[in-house]
């Protein structure tokens, strides 16, 4: 089963609630991910030969380190009741996943570095925000990434 863009269509049906699947079909690098009711695609840019139909596996480990720490800052603001009106996170690494995909067999790749910036915005005391910027670092995704992770299962 194929979608309209060629890549192959999702069962959800027959898929094991919990699992976050990806696929890619015979050609290219765009890669079709379900995960429950939701979809996107992931994609090299043209410059190494994807189609850039989306962002690169790099793109959204950031996303997802960067959404897990305005989630974290939002939900303790809340419990705290601090006047936290938004937060804006941004992530950047100078890692190429297409460059980490040629040396991997051979290098240890990934992303070692990353730099972060967080905007506060609200009326937040110095320690309030110092507080949050404390908390931002402590976050599940970040922790999870810190500690390493295991991949276990078959093939």
């Amino acid at each position: 089963m194929t979608s309209p863009s060629g890549s192959p269509k999702f069962d959800t049906q027959t898929s094991d609630a919990g699992w976050v699947s990806a696929r890619i079909g015979s050609s290219g690098y765009r890669v079709d991910v379900q995960t429950g009711r939701h979809a996107f695609a992931v994609d090299e840019p043209v410059s190494v030969g994807g189609t850039d139909t989306g962002p690169t596996p790099y793109d959204f480990v950031l996303g997802a380190l960067g959404s897990c720490m305005a989630i974290t800052l939002r939900m303790y603001a809340d419990r705290k009741q601090w006047p936290l009106e938004g937060v804006q996170v941004q992530l950047r690494a100078a890692r190429s996943h297409a460059a980490d995909c040629e040396a991997c067999e051979t290098q240890s790749v990934g992303l070692m570095t990353i730099e972060r910036k967080i905007e506060l915005s609200g009326a937040l005391t110095d320690a309030q925000r110092k507080r949050l910027l404390d908390v931002a670092a402590r976050c599940p995704v970040k922790q999870s990434l810190e500690r390493g992770i295991r991949m276990a299962g078959t093939t």
